[in-house]
């Protein structure tokens, strides 16, 4: 990963002035590449479960977050590019942050507290106008198997002021790629796709328990093991 994030890097900065879905795609190939490199040298296999759930419509994506395998192959895999809400510090990251700055993501300032989130609603409606996809995680971090972090609302808020649907995705990455951890672990991660939810007439909070509740239940199907405790 760090030989071609160097490498790939110099790439994305060449294809700067293509269009933005050729580079898109260029710099795209860095995922692709490294989820080949998952599943070829660690064993790493996945499969997609309801990718019929994907509407060909403005949409919210709301993922479980257990580990930075998804950050990698979302981008790559899904029938929309998407875009990233992120804090504004990884753009400062040698190399692999100067390859997502090609990217229209929308880098926040969470120092500006309300104002970021006005940012957010701002960037947002113009990419999805654009006829990209919003990703986001609602557990904020990385959140080990087995467990649930808080759910927050700020991705059912956008969808709410944007007026799109919110997609929501449950994964168990961390099984075979936990967070923070050098060793990867043969295996296969399940990505399952719900089907998309409406935000017209919702509540940010009474939208994003619906959301929590789906992916939450969708865990323990996928991941049964990991909550057999509770």
């Amino acid at each position: 990963m760090a030989i071609a994030t160097i490498i790939w890097c110099v790439v994305c900065m060449l294809a700067t002035p293509l269009p933005y879905a050729k580079r898109y795609f260029v710099v795209s190939r860095w995922n692709v590449f490294v989820i080949w490199c998952a599943k070829v040298i660690c064993g790493i296999e996945y499969e997609i479960k309801g990718w019929e759930n994907f509407p060909d419509a403005p949409a919210v994506v709301l993922s479980k977050h257990q580990s930075a395998w998804e950050t990698i192959f979302l981008l790559c895999s899904l029938p929309r590019p998407l875009v990233f809400v992120f804090k504004k510090e990884i753009l400062y990251i040698p190399f692999f942050g100067w390859g997502i700055a090609a990217l229209r993501m929308i880098p926040i300032d969470r120092k500006q507290g309300k104002n970021a989130f006005k940012q957010v609603v701002a960037h947002g409606k113009r990419r999805l106008k654009a006829g990209l996809w919003i990703i986001m995680f609602p557990e904020g971090t990385r959140i080990p198997v087995g467990q649930t972090g808080k759910y927050k609302s700020g991705g059912t808020r956008l969808a709410i002021e944007t007026g799109a649907m919110v997609v929501p995705i449950a994964l168990n990455s961390g099984e075979c790629w936990p967070k923070n951890s050098f060793i990867k672990k043969p295996g296969k991660v399940t990505v399952s796709v719900g089907k998309p939810i409406s935000s017209e007439g919702r509540s940010p909070d009474e939208l994003m328990e619906q959301v929590e509740q789906w992916i939450e239940s969708e865990m323990r199907v996928i991941s049964p093991h990991a909550y057999s405790a509770g």
